[in-house]
């Protein structure tokens, strides 16, 4: 280790150990990449994209740590919003071996395949703009979660989770010295701008291509059974009151359960059935939050979730041609 600085204003410290960084991707605060650091060891849990990781490397110089002192890189799921950074903050980290679900192993050691279908989803210019050049981890620096696999960081341990629902390559991790699990987009999106005094606020996430609601209602019981504390998301930062926030998640979810089956008797495939998610979504999305006391207005809230209510469309209207077929 060597002398500490202050820490930059995207950097958040948190007890235990724990800092949150704000990788600047999309807007302030909207994605977050953990740094945890026991004893004088370190993980990342999420990377953000390539344009996250000068924050990244920062805050290791800020808290004075060498860079061989980290000894894990964890993607929660290879998404490039929590993946796309990994490569490259690797080639800084001579120390650090990726700890990736085992179906997303093969995608951070050729992540052609997921680029291509990231690709599909935002278009060549955004991909390039917003993620750069991916390239792959050499295969020797990749190792592969199991659930209940644990691993000792310092003097703690951090426990893997198989938790599909998101996506199938999705795992969470259970740190019991924070008394927290780090959930990725499994358990939620919880914006600090819809925080209001009864507290943090949550919808569900279902991105394309991998959405499936039975399987993400099991994954956040399975998460509630840990009787965490806290919860870390990267979108974003420590959330408490788990069982409160499993119960607005998952009475979300069953909406837009509800809503998907509706639309899908209502519309063919196609522009028109995507409009109509887009619609019902945002109706769903805007009562919860009256509910919970949000004082934005409704065009206010339209145009933060603007991304998250059209990635959930896509991914609900994949779901439901995956019910067809």
């Amino acid at each position: 280790m060597h002398a500490q600085t202050a820490l930059p204003d995207f950097v958040e410290p948190l007890p235990h150990g724990v800092y949150v960084v704000d990788t600047g991707f999309h807007r302030p605060r909207f994605d977050a990449s953990f740094l945890i650091v026991d004893r004088g060891r370190a993980a990342f849990i999420d990377t953000g994209t390539n344009r996250s990781v000068p924050r990244l490397l920062a805050a290791l110089d800020a808290l004075g740590l060498h860079r061989d002192a980290v000894d894990y890189v964890i993607p929660t799921h290879v998404h490039l919003d929590h993946a796309g950074g990994v490569a490259l903050l690797m080639e800084h980290l001579p120390g650090a071996r990726v700890v990736v679900h085992p179906r997303g192993a093969r995608h951070m050691i050729d992540p052609s395949r997921l680029m291509a279908g990231a690709t599909a989803v935002y278009g060549a210019e955004e991909m390039e703009r917003s993620y750069g050049d991916v390239r792959g981890v050499p295969a020797e620096r990749v190792l592969s979660s199991a659930d209940g696999m644990t691993l000792a960081l310092g003097g703690r341990e951090l426990a893997f989770l198989d938790t599909p629902g998101h996506a199938r390559h999705h795992h969470a991790i259970w740190d019991a010295a924070s008394q927290g699990v780090y959930t990725g987009d499994t358990f939620g999106l919880s914006y600090r701008e819809l925080d209001t005094e009864a507290g943090p606020w949550i919808m569900p996430t279902s991105t394309p291509v991998q959405f499936d609601p039975v399987a993400m209602r099991r994954s956040i019981e399975k998460i509630l059974a840990l009787q965490p504390t806290w919860l870390y998301l990267t979108h974003y930062s420590r959330v408490g009151e788990p069982e409160r926030l499993a119960a607005l998640l998952l009475g979300q979810l069953d909406r837009m359960v509800a809503l998907a089956r509706s639309v899908d008797q209502a519309c063919p495939p196609g522009a028109e059935r995507h409009a109509a998610l887009m619609q019902g979504l945002e109706a769903i999305h805007w009562k919860s939050l009256q509910a919970h006391g949000s004082p934005l207005s409704r065009t206010e809230v339209d145009e933060l979730l603007a991304l998250d209510l059209e990635l959930n469309a896509q991914g609900i209207g994949v779901w439901l041609d995956r019910q067809r077929a």
